[in-house]
């Protein structure tokens, strides 16, 4: 089979594209036939290795974990002895890691069932991407409040505008100006230009603020949250992980409003269940930049690390070299 490799730490142009064996089944594991798989951020920082990643992947100057790709959408091809749930020839989606691949192996409480009316390329863009903006966003609003999304265009503000659109809240979208047609097709009741409107000069106050992206302080979502509001950080700079991490706990000792930092999502079967509910309703609509071939992932990486991603770009197994752009479809 072909798969995606990197055997040092650098830009896109390090990873090889090789052939190899099909990965080792498990007795809790599923053998999955890729379809389709999404580029996420970790992808990017495992394969650039800042200082914290080359700690916790092998040494400093080498990796110990080659593969990347965590997304995954295809077809069950075969299930190890104690999988109950599962069974060959069923359409799945869920957290394979090693999926920028022709064949990935996923532990079985790691997948749900796709919906039919939902294609591959879609439901690969939703697993890391809706987990983490479902976990920001459930227990923590109820129908009718405000809700603040920074970072609204990329692919977990775009699953998280529309995640609180399906609670019934009121969602304002943060985003530049070449987004603002994203943000309000996607459900957002009011937009704002950060290059041209502050987040505290409109008088407004929130519910609930999640902040994916975006250079504020949190002393600024301080002003904006309503007194006993909450402000969850899944993302961003450096400083504002920082501050939400190390910061938010303190200021939240000493007032009512809870501020805090959320880490990587955690994948859990209920939760992708209630994704896989919301794509087949048609509340959550993948929103897709672009979709690349397997060999051309390097371009893919290139395209995220840049920052020039509306949504989620798509790793497909064709072999064609043709790029093709798709947004707001499933």
């Amino acid at each position: 089979m072909k798969k995606i490799v990197y055997t040092k730490y650098g830009s896109p142009d390090v990873i090889e594209l090789i052939e190899t064996e099909k990965p080792l089944l498990r007795d809790t594991q599923v053998l999955v036939k890729v379809h389709a798989a999404s580029v996420n951020i970790l992808d990017w920082y495992h394969l650039t290795g800042p200082p914290v990643i080359r700690l916790t992947n092998g040494t400093l100057s080498k990796p110990k974990e080659t593969s990347l790709g965590l997304d995954v959408a295809g077809r069950v091809e075969a299930v190890g002895d104690r999988v109950t749930q599962f069974q060959p020839g069923d359409e799945v989606f869920g957290i394979a890691k090693g999926s920028f691949a022709e064949y990935a192996c996923a532990d079985e409480h790691e997948l749900v069932l796709k919906p039919a009316n939902v294609s591959f390329e879609a439901a690969a863009a939703t697993p890391v991407a809706a987990l983490t903006a479902l976990q920001a966003l459930q227990g923590r609003i109820q129908p009718g409040q405000k809700v603040l999304i920074n970072g609204a265009s990329g692919g977990v503000g775009t699953f998280a505008v529309q995640i609180a659109k399906s609670f019934e809240t009121v969602v304002t979208a943060v985003c530049s100006t070449r987004n603002l047609d994203i943000a309000s097709s996607i459900g957002a009741d009011y937009v704002i230009d950060y290059t041209r409107e502050a987040l505290t000069t409109n008088g407004q106050r929130y519910d609930l603020i999640v902040a994916v992206n975006g250079y504020n302080s949190i002393f600024d979502y301080c002003r904006v949250l309503s007194p006993t509001g909450i402000y969850v950080s899944a993302g961003g700079k450096l400083a504002q992980i920082i501050q939400a991490a190390l910061v938010g706990p303190i200021l939240s000792k000493i007032g009512r409003q809870q501020l805090s930092f959320m880490g990587i999502a955690q994948v859990k079967q209920k939760d992708l269940s209630v994704i896989g509910e919301l794509l087949e309703s048609g509340k959550v609509v993948p929103v897709i930049d672009r979709c690349y071939p397997l060999k051309a992932t390097s371009e893919a990486l290139q395209s995220l690390g840049a920052g020039r991603a509306k949504g989620k770009i798509i790793i497909t197994m064709r072999l064609d070299d043709d790029n093709s752009q798709g947004a707001n479809s499933l």
